[in-house]
């Protein structure tokens, strides 16, 4: 039987007969448990199974439990966390366009309505729910469809699901309802943590961000490391943004990065910044034979990926730099208007390589000291050559592709 609840708050929370409801006690129990230290530092996973057997320790006959959390994410709309007695938890992590496969479903409704609602297998009328990879093939009979309304930002949902004919009774959901206010306010922690690391890694990167929520973000907080740098810069791109279409541009951007930032990440560098078309990166470490080999082998797989590079019939060229030497890594800026940064003689002169890769014509230019620590036995010295602001020459060294 299908049916959606509007009764009102004061008459769904009446304490029902003696024999049929769960005891004060034991719903406060896991009310405090939603609230207490212990959830807190769970996880989602933890979170959706430890209520899952709280709620099968009371007597409710919970099949499926799952948390529909929608978020902030470059990539993903939400998590769906999935719960089934003796089976691992499931986790999904939704890519827009996701929304689409559960448009026209109850699940959709609550989110949109913002109001409770109760499904069985038969429903029609407000969309079927079964093609829904965490419900289908499981012989679920009702589904209790709760909204978790946070106080800004997109609605996730909560779904209690159960295999029993006659479905929850009454008693049951009035239960469930009572445990919503909690399960909200936890589940809202977790979408804002999530919320927080993945705005701070898509901008800033991870190891940029793991110092700000360390608190270090006051101006002036400076760091000294010794880093290796790279610098990649997408030549003649002034002729292309000119002549191109703003959308080709973006577009073509787009996929150029898509190509060299997973180069960058796979080795363990750090994103810094995106200026323009260009790309500084840097690889800490304490070992600096190990830093510069992770840059290299990043900058040999960017020069691989651009040689097959196209973007709608057009080829791209670029010039990489790279260096070794240290750096100040922190906050510079005014106020409250902050940016995590690198600077230093040597993030210059990294600049200055990047510019000489243009004009003599190299794919790929490196300093003495990082191909030293790189241990880059095929550089070939293509001479000293006087750089803008240092006042003597500077070797620089290619490689052969």
């Amino acid at each position: 039987m299908t049916s959606a609840i509007h009764a009102p708050v004061a008459d769904r929370f009446r304490p029902q007969a003696a024999g049929n409801a769960v005891s004060t006690g034991a719903l406060l129990s896991i009310i405090e448990w939603l609230s207490g230290d212990e959830c807190h530092a769970l996880d989602e996973a933890g979170l959706v199974s430890g209520l899952g057997r709280r709620l099968q320790a009371l007597g409710l006959p919970v099949d499926r439990l799952t948390l529909h959390l929608m978020t902030l994410h470059p990539e993903f709309i939400g998590r769906t966390v999935a719960w089934a007695p003796g089976e691992p938890v499931e986790i999904h992590d939704r890519e827009h366009g996701a929304r689409v496969a559960i448009s026209n479903t109850p699940l959709r409704k609550v989110m949109d309505t913002r109001e409770l609602l109760v499904v069985g297998a038969g429903d029609s009328v407000h969309g079927r729910w079964q093609h829904i990879d965490v419900f289908a093939d499981r012989g679920l009979m009702q589904l209790v469809i709760a909204p978790l309304c946070n106080v800004d930002g997109p609605v996730s949902a909560a779904v209690f699901a159960t295999r029993r004919p006659g479905g929850f009774s009454a008693s049951e959901q009035q239960l469930i309802e009572r445990i919503l206010p909690a399960l909200r306010n936890t589940s809202e922690l977790r979408i804002l943590r999530q919320v927080e690391l993945s705005l701070l890694d898509t901008y800033i990167g991870p190891l940029t961000a793991s110092r700000i929520l360390a608190g270090r973000i006051r101006r002036g907080e400076i760091e000294s490391m010794q880093a290796a740098l790279l610098l990649c810069d997408l030549r003649g791109f002034t002729e292309l943004s000119n002549r191109l279409p703003g959308s080709t541009v973006l577009g073509l951007l787009n996929a150029y990065f898509d190509r060299i930032v997973p180069a960058i990440t796979r080795e363990g560098g750090e994103l810094l910044k995106f200026m323009g078309d260009a790309v500084l990166a840097f690889f800490p470490g304490y070992d600096a034979a190990q830093s510069c080999g992770a840059a290299l082998a990043s900058a040999r797989a960017i020069l691989d990926e651009i040689d097959h590079f196209q973007y709608q019939g057009i080829g791209v060229k670029a010039g990489i730099a790279l260096h070794y030497g240290e750096v100040s890594y922190g906050n510079i800026g005014s106020g409250n208007r902050l940016d995590f940064t690198l600077i230093g003689r040597d993030v210059n002169l990294l600049s200055r390589i990047q510019t000489a890769c243009s004009e003599l014509g190299e794919a790929l230019l490196m300093s003495a000291p990082f191909r030293d620590e790189a241990g880059a036995g095929d550089a070939a010295s293509v001479g000293a050559h006087r750089l803008k602001g240092f006042a003597e020459p500077v070797e620089l060294f290619a490689i052969e592709r």
